[in-house]
């Protein structure tokens, strides 16, 4: 259903992120320890508030949890297995009826994998876990659980969510001035908090995106070579949704007379896509129906993260949208690749379940050549999945079985969904 106007809803404490708690539900009160990751302040602590709401509604008495946060110094003592094991069958202990845990940023804590185990099969709990790393369910975890979790990728606020917060202080914003908001401020929850004013909201993501870089990818994968980290991000960021490989970056550095290996440079951005900063968007041979193994695009998880720290985004608004795009397909639990088909690209191909949508983006359909660009890509598409061309154009310009939409639409609308 779309959301034609905005309206200013009563103070509350948190937005009940749905898309989420949809898919959690099924999994609460079950032993499946429930992993909730994503890039760092995106929500992930909020979504252990609003299980614990969830809970509390259901009869489930407060007295019944235990929760830690690791990003706590009053809890530095508990960051090793065998002092957060002592911890918690301590307060178990003194406890009667079954536990519900919840551990914040749980990556902090050295080998925490063998403790969470231990407490699924040594207590009648239920186990709520946060990490700020995709390896989170790497190595030990998967070993030690053996598929006894659910994961569940928590990203900044969509623009539905951006909206419902940014309402509250300015309720008289149209939908189309609250697009351009989030065009430059993207949206980090917190911002609601400095009332989106601009040069605070900046400060605070150009902080963020420090500690992401320091705390999530240098000091976690041991880098010592920071001054070339940087140089690898700023590049990403300037061409998210551009096409490259690690060998043309390597030819790039080499003509700034620094010499870097292919395979260093691909780790590095598996570290930055590991901290939830990048999403990865394969490129998929449509005819031949394979991936292929080079030139991937990248994309950023919160685009005011870039605004902030190259002030672009309206002058990349085209790469921007695409990223918004992008970001709204994974949110809503898609596969997303980057389609070829002949000498032809097409954005995205989103796949769900026997699902399948396709989608182009561009600004503005401002020409004839751009139209027939545009909606060309899929001249050779043979198949009858839906097929999108999205623009900031108030008019539709559907053709052809294509369906044209208007991107603040899209992004408000469940009904292509």
């Amino acid at each position: 259903m779309l959301r034609n106007t905005i309206k200013a809803k009563p103070m509350k404490s948190l937005i009940k992120r749905e898309i989420y708690m949809n898919r959690i539900q099924p999994f609460v009160g079950t032993d499946l320890v429930k992993v909730i990751t994503g890039i760092r302040r995106c929500g992930k602590s909020v979504m252990l508030e609003l299980i614990k709401q969830e809970l509390v509604d259901s009869g489930i008495p407060s007295s019944q949890f235990i929760s830690i946060n690791f990003e706590n110094m009053a809890y530095a003592h508990l960051q090793t297995a065998k002092a957060l094991h002592d911890e918690i069958l301590k307060r178990a202990a003194e406890k009667s009826g079954k536990l519900y845990l919840f551990f914040d940023e749980i990556q902090e804590v050295e080998d925490w994998e063998k403790c969470v185990n231990s407490f699924r099969v040594s207590l009648d709990c239920d186990i709520y876990i946060t990490g700020s790393n995709a390896n989170l369910l790497s190595g030990e975890l998967a070993t030690y659980l053996g598929g006894r979790y659910a994961e569940f990728v928590i990203y900044p606020f969509s623009f539905a969510e951006f909206i419902e917060l940014y309402s509250l202080s300015f309720p008289d914003s149209s939908i189309q001035n609250s697009f351009q908001k989030y065009l430059l401020a993207g949206g980090m929850p917190y911002l609601s908090h400095i009332n989106y004013a601009e040069e605070p909201s900046k400060q605070y993501l150009r902080d963020l995106f420090n500690s992401v870089q320091l705390k999530d990818v240098v000091k976690r994968n041991n880098i010592r070579d920071v001054d070339l980290l940087e140089r690898i991000i700023a590049y990403i960021m300037a061409n998210i949704g551009n096409a490259f490989s690690a060998n043309s970056l390597s030819k790039f550095f080499k003509s700034e007379k620094r010499k870097v290996a292919p395979e260093t440079i691909l780790n590095y951005i598996k570290y930055c896509c590991e901290a939830y900063l990048f999403s990865q968007v394969k490129r998929e041979d449509l005819k031949g129906k394979q991936i292929l193994a080079s030139n991937e695009k990248y994309y950023i998880a919160d685009h005011g993260i870039r605004e902030a720290i190259f002030g672009t985004n309206r002058r990349d608004i085209n790469l921007v949208l695409e990223n918004i795009v992008c970001l709204e397909l994974l949110r809503r639990g898609y596969e997303v690749t980057v389609g070829r088909i002949g000498e032809k690209e097409i954005d995205f191909v989103a796949k769900k379940g026997g699902d399948k949508l396709y989608f182009q983006v561009v600004y503005l359909l401002a020409s004839e050549e751009t139209i027939a660009r545009e909606f060309g890509a899929y001249d050779d598409v043979q198949d009858n999945f839906p097929k999108y061309v999205l623009s900031l154009d108030e008019i539709d310009m559907s053709r052809g079985g294509i369906k044209h939409m208007n991107i603040r639409n899209f992004l408000l609308s469940d009904e292509w969904n």
